[in-house]
């Protein structure tokens, strides 16, 4: 930069000089020469001036930059919880303000992306709190979310997604035996609890933990006629193989009847 700056102070000098010749040349008078020459020199004054000022100016809103993000930085390690981020005072305003802005820009993305997941996980906390008829995850919506919290969360919904594959596949093993208890029972669903076991779409049914007690209480009773009856069924049969016994009745008979 000093050679450049030699240069130019040279361009310059070779410059007037050439000027003066050519005024000499021409014939201008000394006290026009001196004009031109002061002009000359407001012109070049007032073209390094505006140049200065444009490069004041961007040294100002790169400081200007550095300290929005600084502040932007410490914000958004509060709202991370992360350490704050150090810069290196040695190096220059302009390298300073690119590690400074491309910082904020990571945590930014970083951030997005806390929410980002947050929304989805609590969307699926909903959906399985509905199904499940459980209480919502408990976890401050108004701030960003902890990669702890977030890992909590995450192992949340898997173990409620465990839970409702769980009475799912119990509710349709259930429902398979309810179904053939009533029709070898002949029993038509009278409740509309039993209604909703019977005569509801699998996928609408809601997996609550009283809904599945009542589903097996529902089978248990069902399972309880079923052998009540085959205990009567029994004793008929026995009490009339006595009275063929009794009567005599031939075997052909009996097997006919039976």
């Amino acid at each position: 930069s000093e050679v450049l700056a030699a240069e130019a102070v040279c361009c310059l000098n070779r410059a007037m000089a050439t000027l003066r010749d050519i005024w000499e040349e021409i014939g201008i008078p000394e006290e026009q020469r001196l004009e031109r020459t002061d002009a000359a020199r407001k012109h070049i004054k007032s073209l390094l001036d505006m140049m200065v000022a444009e490069e004041e100016s961007l040294k100002e809103r790169l400081l200007k930059s550095i300290a929005l993000c600084r502040k932007e930085l410490d914000t958004l390690c509060r709202e991370l919880q992360l350490d704050s981020f150090e810069t290196e005072e040695e190096c220059t305003i302009l390298q300073m303000e690119k590690n400074l802005r491309t910082r904020v820009e990571v945590l930014q993305k970083q951030k997005w992306d806390r929410k980002q997941e947050l929304k989805a996980l609590q969307e699926q906390d909903r959906d399985l709190c509905d199904i499940l008829c459980t209480d919502l995850f408990s976890i401050d919506t108004g701030s960003v979310p902890s990669l702890e919290d977030l890992d909590r969360y995450r192992r949340h919904v898997a173990s409620l997604n465990t839970l409702k594959e769980q009475r799912q596949k119990e509710f349709v093993t259930n429902k398979r035996q309810i179904i053939l208890l009533m029709e070898e029972l002949d029993h038509t669903p009278d409740t509309s609890f039993e209604r909703d076991v019977v005569c509801e779409d699998e996928e609408a049914f809601c997996l609550s933990k009283d809904n599945i007690v009542a589903l097996q209480n529902l089978l248990q009773q069902l399972e309880g006629r079923r052998a009540l009856n085959e205990a009567v069924c029994t004793e008929l049969r026995a009490r009339i193989v006595a009275l063929w016994e009794r009567l005599q009745i031939p075997q052909e008979e009996r097997e006919s009847s039976a």
